[in-house]
């Protein structure tokens, strides 16, 4: 596995002026983007912000009625993974951003030792602290490099993922009380659950299932307006790659293989996936991410089946 500097590339985190991400995450409320824990069950060991647990249950009532391996090439946080954990077989989970493919990673593989580390992060905190250990661009152990991402998911400000043009994370720290940096609890749930999954840092075009395996695709969102936040890239996830994506997601039905998509309830979108073999339905997504209160009301979000 390469080190925590090579391959990362400005390309996987967020491209954007802080004070114009200051403007859009102000008003978030950090709750809302993690699992609300369960005893004994493993939940998302990271703050995602367009984390699917808010309509979880909705993607359950629309999973095919059998399946089975289980893919998910965007897999940010998750939400629905570690939700079916109990009814996988075998799981493949990939992404392009690297450092969170080494804490999918390391936690699967080392979850002790990243306790440990996480464990003198803990007794270190304090802003100063922080910056110090935003600085680390170049740290060669890969614990160490999934124990700094995991540090400052649970302490930077609202649990943003962003990078500047050199890709060095440059998110200033968040003001919280308690912040669950260590998970002593969930980690080693996360590892035992993580064993049925195979981990990759590679596109969602890689991924390789078979017919009657389930694939869920949780793109950036195409974007409602302007100001909508939805690219966590340098690179916007444009247009023609929302259509690719559905090209990708037409190729993968032709051969058996059972896909559903989510995506925002745009006219983009909806004659993207207008027409067999698509299924289309609106389900409505709590959207704490705004600046102003009377901005985080429900949304309408797609969910694109190709199956019944």
């Amino acid at each position: 596995m390469a080190n925590g500097k090579q391959g990362r590339d400005p390309a996987f985190g967020l491209d954007m002026d802080f004070n114009e991400a200051l403007e859009r995450f102000a008003g978030a409320d950090i709750r809302d983007l993690e699992e609300t824990p369960i005893e004994g069950t493993a939940t998302p060991f990271v703050k995602w912000a367009g984390g699917k647990r808010s309509i979880i249950n909705e993607l359950v009532d629309n999973l095919p009625s059998e399946f089975g391996d289980y893919y998910e090439p965007f897999v940010g946080g998750g939400a629905l993974f570690f939700h079916l954990q109990s009814q996988l077989k075998k799981a493949y989970l990939s992404d392009i951003n690297i450092d969170l493919i080494f804490a999918y990673a390391v936690i699967k593989k080392d979850p002790l030792a990243l306790i440990e580390i996480l464990r003198k992060h803990k007794e270190k905190h304090n802003p100063d602290y922080y910056y110090r250990v935003r600085k680390k661009h170049d740290l060669e152990d890969t614990i160490e490099v999934a124990a700094r991402f995991l540090y400052m998911n649970k302490t930077c400000f609202n649990g943003l993922y962003r990078v500047n043009k050199s890709g060095e994370f440059n998110v200033p720290v968040g003001k919280y009380k308690n912040p669950n940096i260590v998970q002593e609890k969930n980690i080693p749930l996360c590892n035992q659950v993580l064993q049925k999954a195979e981990i990759t840092y590679q596109k969602y075009t890689k991924i390789q299932p078979k017919s009657g395996d389930f694939v869920y695709f949780d793109p950036p969102y195409h974007p409602l307006n302007s100001t909508s936040f939805t690219s966590y890239t340098k690179f916007d996830f444009t247009e023609q790659n929302q259509i690719e994506l559905r090209d990708f997601a037409l190729s993968l039905h032709k051969k058996g293989v059972l896909v559903m998509l989510s995506n925002s309830n745009t006219e983009f979108i909806r004659d993207l996936y207008k027409g067999s073999p698509f299924s289309v339905r609106i389900v409505h997504a709590p959207r704490p991410v705004n600046c102003k209160a009377s901005g985080r009301n429900n949304v309408e979000e797609v969910l694109i089946t190709t199956y019944g």
